[in-house]
């Protein structure tokens, strides 16, 4: 059994394309589609479906067996890093999944640490939202990742980083620039910008809490769109300081009603990790211990 026709049949169900795939893989596109039809050959079934107008598809079998193949996959992964340890070695690459402000503000204060001692060690980073990093952790695409709030029902092991406040935005020429402290009840009227993102319900818990019913102008999903419309002048919004605070050309303000969200890493198992992963979070803890 070749572990490089599993690498090959995990990169086109990642990308979702033939082509893409040997690019990353530094494979010629024939050398890839001939890994997938000798996979085929072998087990007798078709694992993906080809269609010139809607792309490629896995059938159901595919889709079953690509979560054995990743954990197979990972395996030999920890396998290679715990050998490279008995020899001395340093080897391995933590996929790691993230979202925007914890790309910006988190993630490179824990490099900076880790590749002090670790500098061999490789990363892949995948950027998206709270609800894809879930996803990504779930099937096996990524090793940890960036998480808010993660609920009582989740079966990930969490490592607590920050606590981070929600904060007021608005244009810099705003009235609301020389207050101190501002009062939800002084945003009842300002046009304002939902976002639909997963801390939409912080913010409408604290208009519940107040019995405030906001002058909602638009509902947006994107955090940079957000941002760009409070410059432009078009509503003020709420949202996690960690994000806002690295937006030009908006200003920030504390609510009498402090509010926070938790930013945390999470990892299905961490004894089950590989041993770079585990160093990664260790890391992590250790730098962000006195903020979490």
């Amino acid at each position: 059994m070749s572990f490089a026709r599993f690498e090959v049949f995990s990169k086109i169900a990642e990308l979702g394309s033939f082509t893409k795939a040997s690019q990353q893989l530094n494979m010629t596109q024939s050398a890839v589609s001939h890994a997938i039809a000798s996979l085929e050959s072998e087990w007798g079934v078709l694992l993906i479906n080809r269609d010139r107008r809607k792309g490629i598809t896995l059938t159901e079998v595919g889709q079953k067996s690509l979560l054995h193949i990743r954990e197979i996959l990972n395996r030999m992964e920890h396998i290679n890093q715990e050998i490279a340890l008995v020899r001395n070695l340093e080897i391995g690459t933590i996929r790691i999944g993230t979202f925007a402000s914890a790309s910006s503000c988190l993630l490179p204060k824990i490099l900076s640490e880790f590749q002090k001692k670790h500098s061999q060690i490789e990363f892949k980073f995948y950027e998206g939202s709270y609800e894809e990093i879930t996803e990504w952790l779930n099937i096996g695409i990524i090793d940890i990742g960036f998480v808010v709030e993660m609920d009582s029902t989740s079966t990930f092991e969490i490592i607590p980083l920050i606590k981070d406040k929600m904060v007021v935005a608005f244009p810099s020429n705003h009235m609301l620039n020389h207050q101190e402290i501002i009062n939800i009840q002084d945003l009842q009227k300002e046009p304002f910008i939902m976002p639909t993102g997963m801390y939409q319900k912080y913010i409408e818990d604290l208009f519940k809490q107040e019995n405030i019913h906001p002058t909602i102008r638009f509902e947006v999903h994107d955090c940079n769109t957000i941002a760009n419309m409070v410059k432009e002048g078009l509503g003020i919004t709420i949202g996690p300081e960690l994000f806002l605070k690295t937006q030009q050309n908006i200003q920030l303000g504390t609510l009498n009603l402090t509010h926070w969200r938790h930013v945390a890493l999470a990892c299905p198992s961490v004894k089950e990790a590989s041993p770079a992963v585990r160093e990664f979070l260790a890391v992590a803890k250790k730098v962000f211990k006195s903020k979490s």
